[in-house]
Parts: C-alpha cells; structure tokens; sequence
C-alpha cells in the first residue's frame, strides 16, 4: 500500500515541537496515531538532523515491552538514554498502559531537555481524561481516519470509483491494504465488535449490554436525523420494549462520542445567535463502521454524503453546527405561523463562517427552491453554499449563493473560497 503522508496532522506536530507541553494524539482506534508518530514523526525528526539515539520510541502494547508498563522501569530507560545537553524526542504509543502514567509524564515535563509525544487508545484515554491530569501543560492533537483527499492519494482507480468505496468502506487507513469486498467486510465488521464495542464494556463494565447495542443500531440507522436522549428512551419503551431510562440513554451516547465512533452537532438559531439545547443530530466518524454496523443494507446516498461532508469541515478543523431559520408564513385565512428552515452545517473558524447545504441530487426546479430557501433567510453576508453529489461547475447565483460539486468540495484544499 501507497504510504500516506498525513501532512495536516504531521504540520500540526511540527508546530508544537519543543513548546514545553506534552503533545497527547487521539483519536478512534485504528485512524494512524501510531503511525504518525512512529512513522511519519519520527522520519521527519531524522530527516531535520535528529540523531535517531536522540529519539526514544516505546511502544506499550507491545508485548516485549511490557517491563516498560512498570513506571520505574520506562522513568529508569530514558534517564539512561539520556547522554548530553542535546534535546531528546519521547514517542509513547498506547501510553494509557503505563502504570501511573500521568506522574510518569508529570516528571517528564520537568526535564529542560525533552520534548514529549503520546498517543491514547480512545476507549481509555479520553479528552476529559487529559483536561484533568494536564491542564495547561498538554495539548492534543485529534486525528481522525482519512479524508477522501489522503485516502485518493493512496487509490489506483478513479475518482469516482474510490468516492463510492469511501462512502461505502469508509478511510480507516488498513481498509486500503483489503482487495476484496469480503476482506473489507470482515475487518470492518470484526473491528467494530471485538474492538470498539469490547472497549466500551471494560471501561465502563457494562454487563447487560443488549439496549447498548440495540441504540448503536438505531442511530446508525438515523444518521443525520434529529433526536435525542428522551426520544430514543421513548424509541426503547414503544418499540423495544425495554424500560432504559433517559439517563442511561444519554450515557450511552457519550460513551459513544467520547470513543469518537460519533459526534454530536448541536443546532444554532441563527437570527437569535443561541444554541437551541434539544435535538441534535449525530454523525459517525468513518462510515464503513456504520455501514457494517447495520451490515450494508442502508445506503441512502443522500444521508452518506452528508455526513462525508460534516467528516470533512471536523477534519479541516470547524465547528460545525446544524443552522435553524425561524420564519414566520402566513396559512389560507391569514393568521401568522411560526416554523423554522434548516441549514445542514454552519460552520465557525475564528472569524471565518459559511453556511452548507448537502444536496445529493437537484434535479428540479423544486428541488433547487427547496434547497435554497433556508440559505436566502440567512440575513449575514457570510458565505452560503450548496454542495451537489456529482461533477459540476462552480457556479455562483444572483443571490451570492455557490454550488459546487462534491469532488471539488473534497478534494481542493480551498474549496470553501471557490
């Protein structure tokens, strides 16, 4: 397989280098995280005349390595590793295995001639985990699986071709080295039970684990639908059966975003500037887990896209929200109606903004007014684009609204200022 330069993810390292802060990657299991840091990291340090005795790379799930889970141990390796007044790389993959690792790091910090890297496994080292032990002395770094750009950087067909086995396979590096439909299958479907879904149990020793796996599949099936805890509860009670209680709903939910399987999107009210609290809309971050989730038999294209797209403006780095338009219409007999429109992502970026709508196909005039009629309310003169699923040209309407096509949006780094 192709090697994959992860160059946003490396440029943001580079960055920190040498900040005096313990730079922590995460991410869902299986993005690259070890790679990036072992691989990719490591050769550039080398390449920028760092002499490789200079960095210290200790893989902790390694089973040869397992001394080195003693705190003692790895504190006892690199004070020995350490020679001269030169500055020293610490590279610790899966560093949650380490015994008392946030003393460990702690009194690395207070060495004036290293500069540390982590990874965490997501099931055990979270971002709250990392607020508490580091505040103000580490930074993370979120990875994510592989934008469509990266994982067309590592494909051999065609665009098209590749956008349908992305949106079908998702971009977990690994799915690239599978040359058959079952291969992908297998790993995908495997990786989400025996790895995912076992990590979650253990941390959070969930025992009767029935309605866990009964709401995966329900919000797998729901991506990009509103909803919310109480709803889903109700879902439980009226269809299911079962008497899950509303909490219990909302603490599975967090354990799933907290394991970066999905991300919330909380709704804006844009001519009120506030979030509106309740419903959200949850994506999840590589769609070939969904789909082998609910085993393929869901491929709306129109719902798939649109979470390829929230995907995408995560990985670029905004904050992407789901817009609400409130208008006031007018019903047969005159009397006033309240209602709102929807704008699928409004996305924050210091002072950038752009309002985005996902629209699979147009290919009626009501469905161009359709898709319009949300992003002609929006008052501001921030950007307003439609995305459509299929090559076209940028174009550029009398009210200042874009369109472009999918590829363009996913493949051009500037796409958003076309």
């Amino acid at each position: 397989m192709k090697c994959i330069e992860r160059k946003k993810y490396l440029d943001e390292l580079v960055s920190l280098q040498n900040n005096g802060m313990i730079k922590i990657i995460t991410g869902m299991r299986r993005c690259g995280k070890s790679y990036l840091l072992f691989e990719i990291f490591a050769s550039y340090l080398e390449n920028k005349g760092v002499a490789s005795d200079h960095i210290i790379k200790v893989d902790l799930e390694d089973y040869k390595n397992r001394a080195m889970r003693n705190p003692d141990n790895l504190y006892s390796l690199v004070e020995n590793r350490i020679k001269d007044d030169g500055m020293y790389y610490i590279l610790l993959d899966e560093v949650q295995m380490l015994d008392n690792f946030e003393d460990v790091l702690n009194g690395f910090l207070k060495m004036r001639n290293v500069d540390v890297y982590v990874t965490g496994s997501n099931a055990k080292f979270l971002s709250k985990d990392i607020i508490t032990e580091f505040r103000g002395r580490g930074f993370e770094v979120k990875m994510y699986p592989l934008s469509f750009s990266e994982y067309m950087s590592a494909y051999s067909g065609t665009i098209q071709a590749g956008f349908n086995e992305y949106m079908l396979y998702g971009g977990l590096p690994q799915i690239l080295s599978y040359t058959t439909e079952e291969q992908k299958v297998r790993f995908l479907k495997t990786l989400f039970d025996e790895t995912y879904i076992k990590d979650i149990k253990e941390r959070y020793d969930i025992r009767k684990d029935d309605d866990l796996e009964e709401l995966i599949n329900i919000m797998a099936s729901g991506i990009g639908a509103l909803t919310n805890p109480n709803k889903l509860a109700n879902t439980f009670r009226s269809e299911k059966k079962s008497a899950i209680s509303y909490d219990t709903v909302k603490d599975y939910i967090d354990y799933l975003c907290d394991s970066f399987l999905v991300e919330k999107s909380t709704r804006y009210d844009i001519k009120g500037k506030r979030y509106v609290n309740s419903p959200y809309k949850y994506y999840f971050m590589d769609l070939g887990l969904r789909n082998a989730r609910i085993n393929f038999r869901q491929s709306e294209r129109s719902h798939l896209m649109e979470n390829m797209i929230y995907n995408e403006l995560k990985v670029r780095g905004f904050n992407v929200d789901v817009g609400v338009v409130p208008v006031v219409t007018k019903d047969k007999n005159g009397k006033q109606q309240r209602s709102s429109l929807e704008v699928d992502f409004v996305c924050n970026l210091g002072s950038k903004r752009y309002y985005i709508q996902s629209a699979y196909r147009m290919e009626s005039d009501e469905k161009i007014r359709q898709e319009r009629a949300s992003l002609l309310k929006v008052d501001d003169s921030f950007k307003k684009i439609i995305v459509i699923g299929e090559e076209s040209p940028v174009t550029r309407d009398e009210s200042g609204i874009t369109t472009l096509g999918i590829y363009d949006f996913l493949l051009k780094d500037n796409s958003l200022e076309l």
